[in-house]
């Protein structure tokens, strides 16, 4: 079938990156727990859109144009470059860090000091995500850090133990307990109950 004029897509050709993009869009969806009938719901408020089309869009056999991209990402709630994820560079990083490396620097504010070594740092696509090591120096007399943020924070507290605050919530953090949570209300150490103290946020958020 050949593509005519106005119509949103076209039959793509093998090989190229329509099918990558069709995978990007059919786990959006699935995350989003709907249904391809749910999608073309969404998308037809700006354009013409059924659930046949979706399947196939989602299966690489069509190829639409930038304005049905944009239609989709826009149904999705996602930038339609993070439909394109996978069809750039093939390019990948991971960091490995063995026991007792890592960047380690040191943060002063005000009275409180904090070493801190940083576990891995990667940028891909509209996505961050950053690991780090904390060892605070001294919390006696002098009030923890609160913090806040954007995306979303695993705290982990190894070899230690200590109540943390997330708003108005309190947590019991022991060794092999952890905490997740939206890095957007305050959050932070309230009291440290082991002679040392080491905790490790690993934090993702959209750029």
């Amino acid at each position: 079938m050949n593509g005519h004029a106005g119509r949103p897509w076209r039959t793509a050709p093998p090989g190229n990156v329509n099918a990558v993009v069709g995978r990007a869009i059919r786990e959006r969806r699935d995350l989003e727990r709907i249904t391809a009938r749910d999608l073309a719901a969404r998308a037809s408020v700006s354009s013409a859109v059924s659930s046949a089309m979706i399947s196939r869009i989602e299966s690489g056999q069509v190829s639409p144009s930038r304005s049905m991209h944009e239609v989709l990402a826009s149904a999705l709630e996602t930038p339609i470059a993070s439909l394109f994820r996978d069809t750039g560079s093939a390019v990948s990083d991971f960091t490995h860090i063995r026991n007792g490396e890592g960047l380690k620097s040191r943060r002063m504010m005000g009275e409180h000091v904090h070493d801190f070594t940083a576990l891995g740092f990667h940028r891909r696509g509209d996505m961050q995500f950053e690991a780090v090591m904390v060892t605070p120096e001294r919390y006696e007399d002098i009030a923890p850090p609160t913090y806040t943020g954007h995306g979303c924070v695993l705290i982990d507290v190894p070899g230690s133990e200590a109540l943390y605050r997330y708003g108005r919530q309190e947590v019991h953090l022991k060794e092999g307990g952890s905490i997740c949570l939206d890095a957007e209300l305050r959050h932070g150490i309230h009291k440290v109950l082991t002679q040392r103290l080491r905790f490790l946020p690993v934090q993702a958020e959209r750029r």
